[in-house]
């Protein structure tokens, strides 16, 4: 897709579906429970995978490129007595691990096999009941991990308690789930690195209505634009109080980019306003371990910016979509900007001139693809495999019309 060198509209109105994480929580909670209306559920792909694998009565469930999906069915699956599934997806999905999860549910009594490679999809997992009650996890691993387990916890006859073993990496999204589980009534507490659920009397939760939250993380492109922009954007529908992780971004932005954040809490609409005469940092050093998600797209502000960076706790970057330290080493070195990246970091070398006809590749990654469009606000360029964005954001490129004019 070429994007050519746009100017951003003021005051413009964005409205984004709901919130991937909170979404997809909620759809193994409904499967399990079946007492839960969900509103403004999330239109991406993700979401539509997880759907439309939890309605099927299918032994071989592919969910393509939707990791979460696979981490959450992974347990959901563990606990269908007596059914039989196969669970794959992608190319990519198979080369993305999943050995801790596995280990912890087989700890647990659960009968699952690796198909092809040792601690990769796919897997066969026979459902079975589960009676233990304790089981140690590696605290340094994805937080979906631990999601996936939480998710299961209040179905099983004796609940589930797990010790996080080691420094707990992207806590809030942990804090995320357990919070949704406190809302429908299932009883959590995390004390220092231990998580207790309890279980359900009966199985069953009162009927709950449950609006999703628009999504933080699709939220921080707009951040981007904004910053880069300096023109005023409206976004709905988002809460004051997130639990999402990724609502971070409003603090870093202002922080840092001079964009301030205020929220219309009857319309539950957040406004993004440039401060006028911000002074931009030296240099930004930051830890984003509880929001790595959103690091691609403040490496792009930066870079544009011209704002040296150094940016920590990006290990699980490695096995996302695609290895996304190395695609932003690659990529933003068409902007301009040289980096040095580790197994958890990203530091920025050098500013030097942008190349000309930029060609940005997404390695199918749809963060990729929408942390390097706010760059048409400096000049043209072209994103390749545009529609990798469904996978969170089908409807990205359509807003983004709203907000640009050549």
């Amino acid at each position: 897709m070429k994007l050519e060198k746009s100017k951003l509209k003021g005051n413009k109105t964005i409205q984004i579906s709901g919130s991937k994480s909170i979404s997809n929580r909620l759809l193994i909670l409904e499967s399990l429970f079946k007492n839960i209306k969900i509103g403004n559920l999330s239109n991406s792909q993700d979401t539509q995978l997880l759907k439309k694998a939890l309605s099927e009565n299918s032994e071989i469930v592919d969910i393509h490129h939707a990791g979460t999906a696979m981490r959450f069915l992974t347990s959901y699956y563990s606990i269908q007595e007596g059914k039989t599934t196969i669970l794959t997806g992608s190319g990519r999905m198979k080369e993305r691990p999943i050995k801790n999860l596995v280990t912890a549910l087989q700890n647990l009594g659960v009968a699952i096999e690796y198909l092809e490679n040792e601690g990769f999809p796919p897997l066969k997992i026979i459902g079975r009941k589960i009676t233990e009650t304790k089981v140690d996890v590696p605290a340094n691993i994805s937080s979906q991990f631990i999601t996936s387990l939480l998710l299961i916890a209040g179905k099983l006859e004796n609940g589930l308690e797990i010790n996080l073993v080691g420094e707990v990496t992207s806590r809030s999204y942990i804090e995320m789930t357990l919070d949704i589980l406190t809302k429908f009534g299932i009883k959590n507490s995390f004390v220092g690195n231990t998580i207790k659920v309890e279980p359900i009397i009966n199985h069953q939760l009162p009927t709950i209505n449950y609006e999703v939250e628009s999504d933080w993380s699709s939220a921080s492109y707009f951040y981007s634009f904004a910053a880069l922009g300096r023109e005023t954007i409206h976004l709905k529908s988002f809460y004051k109080e997130s639990t999402q992780g990724d609502s971070a971004i409003s603090n870093i932005y202002e922080q840092f980019f001079g964009v301030k954040t205020t929220f219309t809490e009857d319309e539950h609409k957040l406004t993004l306003q440039p401060i006028e005469g911000f002074i931009f940092p030296e240099k930004i050093v930051l830890d984003m371990n509880n929001c790595p998600d959103i690091a691609q797209t403040l490496c792009v502000t930066a870079s544009v910016l011209r704002i040296p960076f150094e940016i920590s706790g990006l290990g699980t970057l490695r096995v996302k979509e695609t290895d996304r330290l190395l695609a932003l080493y690659n990529e933003l070195k068409k902007l301009g900007t040289e980096t040095e990246i580790t197994d958890s970091t990203i530091k920025s070398i050098s500013f030097n001139e942008a190349e000309d006809n930029i060609s940005i590749k997404t390695y199918q990654d749809h963060r990729m693809a929408m942390s390097f469009a706010p760059f048409c606000l400096i000049k043209e360029l072209n994103i390749e495999d545009e529609n990798v964005v469904e996978k969170s954001y089908p409807m990205f490129w359509e807003d983004l019309k709203i907000l640009l004019e050549k």
